[in-house]
């Protein structure tokens, strides 16, 4: 299964407005949150759904940075090796990156 740029895009987009959310309810960036989310520190009480959501969101946040990342490289090392030392053309055809199953 592969995994394109635009669906990167559209997931970061839809995590990074939810994980926004989150951070104004609780006036705290969603990396300290999750480092304290991490370590236990947070209270398991009436906030329990929210932070296992924030937590998932920003997760897949992560995730879909470092996705658009791999992919990112991959290209320009592609573009890099198929133009040498001439001045490189971007095309705007979509790339995609192979995903590896859940199992």
């Amino acid at each position: 299964m592969d995994v394109t740029i635009t669906e990167i895009l559209d997931d970061l987009r839809a995590a990074d407005e939810i994980t926004r959310r989150f951070e104004r309810r609780y006036w705290l960036s969603s990396a300290d949150f999750y480092t304290l989310y991490q370590q236990g520190r947070l209270d398991d009480g009436e906030h329990t759904e929210d932070f296992a959501e924030w937590s998932a969101f920003h997760q897949i946040k992560l995730d879909r940075e470092a996705a658009l990342q791999e992919l990112s490289r991959e290209r320009v090392r592609r573009l890099l090796v198929t133009t040498g030392e001439q001045t490189i053309e971007i095309d705007p055809g979509e790339p995609a990156l192979p995903v590896k199953e859940a199992a």
